[in-house]
This record gives structure tokens, C-alpha cells and sequence, in this order.
């Protein structure tokens, strides 16, 4: 998207350096069990202010007196947590690459999340490209002013806090077998904190603790990776570990209920530019006429599970729960890399820190390319550049 920098990039591009580059991200870490791209973006300025703009408009809603109150039908019971805070720690939020209808490259808005992402694995992974690819110092990954040692500090402080390192968690259900290992592992390197599985911990009363080296280590604070659904099969999920819906002494960051609040569920309230129109199904009295410029998605999913593209009358009429169910607008992403294999599609995620007694801050980003259907590595099997990446900006 900067074009001399893609001409650049694209004319040193060697197999060899995109091997260096996968073997240099795995070590010390771990194996990598998702698709690299073999480039990063390059966002010109133009585009940066307006997801930038783009983003501050999410926050405006996010920070309304009554969004609590818009959101709270979002939970479902079966998962709620009690003790929640009064804002998430962590703010995603996921933009398109489209262009208007002047050519001009704009941010459409995907999905949202009040969730911990990659946090320490993108820092890691734009190191990476920085150091094998030459990536030009005038360029940066990072947001607001911040540079490395500022943004580790800063995800230090909100993750960590006062506390000591090894009393602050890193929890996830079979945490040593999830596929975000790797970025489970560079944040316990970047800030010391433990890695611990829901069904390790111990629960006495409402004080929790983990078992490191033969010695019964207190949990203060849990950095939370667990997403309910992810269990919701299992009615056993718990039975080795505790049950995050008990009561307990922690504190968490961020709080189980915000992964519902900020969602699919928020975005029926957000009207904007940067938003395509998106309502409730169980609130359209009259289908559009052009469903074919439609997606239907369910509310309580993740990893694109569930989203239905070629949306027809009777896939609307054969739901019966349409209160979980949204109908948004498509959007068509630009061709905006262009890569040796061809065209490829953009989405870019801003990612926010929100420390307590502060204000939400965008701190990073993640990148994704595409030559799929879809966004996401199961549409877009057997493709080359394309996959999970970092962008540098202007």
C-alpha cells in the first residue's frame, strides 16, 4: 500500500530470507501452528489516521454511561462471571481494507473484542521481519508515539500491575495445547508471569493456586485467554480445576463477561462510516431485497465458525434463535497487496490497552492476508502469501 515499499520488498523477496524469518519466530519459542505471510503491510499515513479515526469512534460507544445496560442481554447466563470491573483491559478490533467510491483505501469494521490477542507475538513477529527483512527505521508497528521498551512497559503494567510476576497467570484451558501457544510463551518471557492451565489451579475457599517446582504458588491476577465457547461441549470442562463463575479473591484481566459485551453483540449500536449497517435479525420486520449483499452471523462465535456468505431467505427462515443472529452488509476488500502470487486482501486489527485509573490506549497491531473466500486459514488453504502478519506504518 506503500507502493515503493512493496516494489522494494517484492524485488529482495527470497525463499531463503522467508525461511530465516519462520525459523527465527519459532526459536526460542515454539512451533508455529498457523500460516506466516511471507510479508508484512505497509500502511501509507492517509490510512493510519483513519483507523486511528475509526477506532475513537468505537470507543465513544464503548465508553457510553448505559453500555453496560446496551450490552447486557450479550452475556448468557451460563457463563456469566460475577465481580466484573467497570471497563475490559483489552480492545480488538478487526477492519477490512476496502477502498470508497473515489479509489481511495478505507477501514470497514469486521468484528470486535473485549479479549486479550497477540499481544506479545506481535512484537515478536514485527522484530522478525524487521531484523531479516531491513525493514527501514522510518517505519513502525507500533501506535501513539510508543516504541519497543514503552510498549512492553505499558502491557507490563496492565497485565502485571503491583504484583509479583509469579503470583499473575496466563490461564487457558489445556493452555500447553492451544494454538496460541507462541504467544503464550513470549509474554511470559516479556514479563515474567506463570503459564497455567484452568485445570491445574487449585481452589481453597476463594484463593487460588498453582504448583511450580514443588512449591503452592498464590494466583493473584489471571491475564484470561479462556473463551467459554470453546468448552461449551464439555460438561466436565471444570471438574479437574475450578469453576470461574464461583466467587473468588482474583482479579481479572480482563474480566469473562466483557468477550460478550464487546462483540458481534455491539455492533447493531455503532453507526458510522466505518461500520457496515449491521441489525439484529429478530429486529428486521422486512428482509432486503438484495440478500445477496449480506452476511449472516451468529453472535456467540469466534474464528469465523458459523458465518453463513450466500445468504438466502430460507437460511434466515430455518433459524429459530434470530435474537443470536446479526445480518451485516458485505464488504468487498480491495486488492490492496500486491504480491508475486497476485492480488491480496487486508484486514488489520487494532489492538488497545486499558490500564486501570487510565484511559484506552492503541498500542499495536495484527494483520492478516487473504486470497480465500474468507479471511482466516481454512479459506485459504493451499494459497501463498498470504496468513497472519504485523503491519509497518508511515
Amino acid at each position: 500500500m506503500i507502493p515503493e515499499q512493496r516494489i522494494r520488498f517484492n524485488a529482495g523477496f527470497s525463499q531463503e530470507n522467508y525461511n530465516t524469518f519462520l525459523k527465527n519466530v519459532a526459536k526460542d519459542t515454539c512451533s508455529i501452528p498457523f500460516r506466516l505471510a511471507e510479508t508484512p503491510v505497509f500502511i501509507p499515513r492517509q490510512l493510519r489516521l483513519k483507523l486511528e479515526a475509526a477506532g475513537q469512534e468505537l470507543l465513544s460507544l464503548i465508553r457510553r454511561p448505559d453500555f453496560k445496560a446496551l450490552t447486557e442481554r450479550a452475556i448468557p447466563e451460563q457463563w456469566r462471571v460475577p465481580d466484573e470491573n467497570e471497563h475490559p483491559h483489552f480492545l480488538a478490533f478487526d477492519f477490512a481494507v476496502c477502498e470508497d467510491e473515489h479509489g481511495e483505501l478505507i477501514p470497514q469494521l469486521i468484528e470486535m473484542q473485549g479479549f486479550p490477542s497477540l499481544y506479545g507475538f506481535q512484537q515478536h513477529l514485527a522484530d522478525d521481519y524487521r531484523q531479516v527483512y531491513g525493514i527501514e527505521d522510518g517505519l513502525t508497528h507500533l501506535f501513539g508515539g510508543l516504541d519497543r521498551d514503552r510498549y512492553v512497559a505499558l502491557l507490563r503494567k496492565v497485565v502485571v500491575g503491583d504484583h509479583l510476576p509469579e503470583e499473575v497467570v496466563l490461564m487457558d484451558t489445556k493452555a500447553q495445547e492451544q494454538k496460541t501457544l507462541v504467544d503464550f510463551l513470549v509474554t511470559q518471557q516479556l514479563l515474567g508471569i506463570g503459564i497455567v492451565a484452568l485445570e491445574e489451579i487449585i481452589k481453597e475457599g476463594k484463593k487460588l493456586f498453582y504448583v511450580r517446582g514443588g512449591r503452592k504458588i498464590p494466583i493473584r491476577r489471571i491475564y484470561n485467554r479462556l473463551i467459554f465457547d470453546e468448552i461449551a461441549a464439555n460438561p466436565h470442562a471444570f471438574d479437574a480445576g475450578f469453576d470461574p463463575r464461583l466467587e473468588t479473591d482474583v482479579e481479572w484481566i480482563t474480566h469473562p463477561n466483557w468477550f460478550y459485551r464487546i462483540s458481534k453483540f455491539t455492533m447493531p449500536f455503532l453507526k458510522s462510516s466505518y461500520v457496515p449497517e449491521t441489525r439484529f435479525l429478530h429486529e428486521i420486520s422486512f428482509l432486503p431485497p438484495d440478500l445477496e449483499n449480506y452476511v449472516l452471523k451468529p453472535l456467540f462465535s469466534f474464528a469465523g465458525m458459523g458465518v453463513q456468505i450466500d445468504v438466502k431467505a430460507e437460511d434466515i427462515q430455518a433459524i429459530d434463535d434470530p435474537q443470536n443472529w446479526i445480518l451485516q452488509r458485505k464488504v468487498f476488500y480491495a486488492p490492496a497487496v500486491k504480491s508475486p502470487a497476485g492480488d491480496v486482501k487486508v484486514e488489520i486489527r487494532l489492538l488497545y490497552l486499558w490500564p486501570d485509573g487510565g484511559e484506552p490506549q492503541l498500542c499495536i497491531n495484527l494483520a492478516r492476508l487473504s486470497r480465500g473466500k474468507m479471511i482466516g486459514v481454512r479459506y485459504n488453504q493451499n494459497f501463498d502469501w498470504v496468513g497472519g502478519t504485523v503491519a509497518f506504518m508511515e
